[in-house]
């Protein structure tokens, strides 16, 4: 019952974002009566969503418009579609060049989720991370945010292979920042590599990252540095791309 109710209301709330997008300003009596709700409900509806800056009461009594937060979430949004969009043909060729899985990460509430991805051209490569959330300490392109401070370290860093870093300088994330990139060596899966480097915004900072990863045996510890300076040329040109010049 709980998990209807909860379910229900935020098809209403999202009902109301669409009702404001196509109106503009609008009364709360309207909106229950679009609704079909009691006056009260739509009131607390509009709370919920003027709390998250997603709503605003506009200059006229009684009338409510769209707020701010839908920008900035819209802006998040185009942000990640362009940064798919203009990586793509960086991508495709990195992952030409060294035969293995390319992914573009991005920052998102302490962890790193996946955007895109590209597939190299092996017959066994990784499985698809797009959508998916990955632990900052055990992933290169984490380490890359990480070191970048676009991301933060969480308190307690879990364990998740032998070989996962729990402790904060054993990641050393200065020498990351120093070199240009880093990597990880089954700390995440057993039997997967990877290996990273930053890409920049308009502004200089480090946004995202873009990483290769693939089964150990093929991307050795051996093989990383000279695919950490492959991703940190491509990252320089994707960087471009999204409007960063030096």
């Amino acid at each position: 019952m709980g998990n209807s109710t909860t379910v229900q209301s935020v098809d209403r709330a999202i009902a109301i974002l669409e009702i404001l997008a196509r109106d503009g300003a609008t009364r709360v009596t309207d909106l229950a009566a679009e609704l079909d709700v009691h006056k009260s409900t739509a009131f607390r509806l509009l709370a919920a969503l003027e709390q998250g800056g997603l709503v605003e009461q506009s200059g006229d009594r009684g009338r409510y418009r769209l707020g701010f937060g839908v920008v900035r979430l819209a802006g998040a949004a185009t942000a990640q579609l362009d940064l798919a969009r203009e990586s793509r043909p960086v991508c495709l060729r990195l992952a030409e060049a060294v035969g293995e899985t390319v992914n573009i990460a991005m920052p998102q509430d302490g962890d790193t989720v996946n955007i895109s991805q590209v597939r190299g051209p092996a017959a066994i490569s990784g499985h698809n991370w797009v959508g998916q959330r990955t632990p900052s300490h055990a992933t290169s392109s984490g380490k890359v945010l990480l070191a970048a401070g676009a991301l933060r370290l969480p308190p307690e860093l879990e364990r998740y292979t032998p070989r996962t870093i729990t402790s904060e300088d054993g990641l050393d994330l200065a020498g990351i920042r120093e070199r240009g990139w880093a990597v990880t060596v089954e700390e995440l899966e057993v039997g997967l590599n990877a290996v990273a480097a930053p890409i920049r915004g308009g502004d200089g900072s480090v946004v995202a990252a873009v990483s290769v990863s693939g089964p150990s045996y093929r991307l050795t510890p051996d093989r990383l540095p000279e695919v950490g300076e492959l991703l940190v040329e491509g990252a320089g040109e994707i960087s471009q791309r999204i409007g960063y010049y030096r």
